[in-house]
């Protein structure tokens, strides 16, 4: 039974991987409007900027993940 519930958080493909690599983005990019919100001005935006950076490094690892696994 853990292993079937272990299997459903597992991504194993290229495509699974964009799908949670966009819902990241699309939660960092409401995150950061509300940055903008709270902050205005220069911090607003750096922090803004900074959201969707983090998912550009996350999204890099995780497709590297997956096609490392694809090759073992």
């Amino acid at each position: 039974m853990w292993l079937r519930l272990k299997r459903l958080f597992t991504i194993t493909t290229k495509f699974e991987a964009f799908l949670v690599i966009y819902a990241l983005a699309t939660g960092a990019v409401a995150r950061g409007v509300h940055y903008l919100d709270l902050y205005p001005g220069f911090g607003g935006w750096l922090l803004f900027a900074v959201c969707p950076l983090s998912v550009f490094m996350v999204g890099g690892i995780l497709i590297d993940t997956v096609e490392q696994r694809r090759h073992e």
